[in-house]
């Protein structure tokens, strides 16, 4: 079994940062990527950010919403990726949930943090 879980949500005004950590433990070999999603009330799920690993070229890949003010790494030999989040706004607010692939395609989904921003 592979374990995904999330930490660093929470609430904070407009204009403040946050960071998101993610850590996945357990029975996976080999992960192509990690990232981030997010979900808002009513809304589909959406990509926010996904890095791969450094033996597939460690690119990054950003929702337009969130460039420049989020930046996703990873620290591939521990399978963590953080997200820091800065200059939130009240439309980043949403359940964030971290995404692994596996090198077979596989996806792992943690079980969300929460993410406010409000005044």
């Amino acid at each position: 079994q592979v374990q995904v879980v999330e930490s660093g949500g929470g609430l904070v005004q407009p204009g403040g940062s946050l960071r998101l950590s993610c850590a996945a433990s357990g029975s996976i070999f080999s992960i192509y990527a990690m990232g981030w999603y997010r979900q808002a009330p009513g809304k589909q799920r959406e990509l926010v950010a996904t890095i791969t690993s450094i033996t597939n070229g460690g690119y990054t890949d950003y929702a337009d919403s969130v460039k420049g003010r989020f930046t996703i790494s990873r620290d591939n030999a521990k399978n963590t990726v953080n997200l820091q989040m800065n200059s939130l706004k009240p439309e980043d607010t949403a359940v964030y949930y971290c995404n692994v692939v596996s090198d077979y395609g596989t996806n792992y989904w943690g079980q969300g943090t929460q993410v406010t921003v409000s005044s």
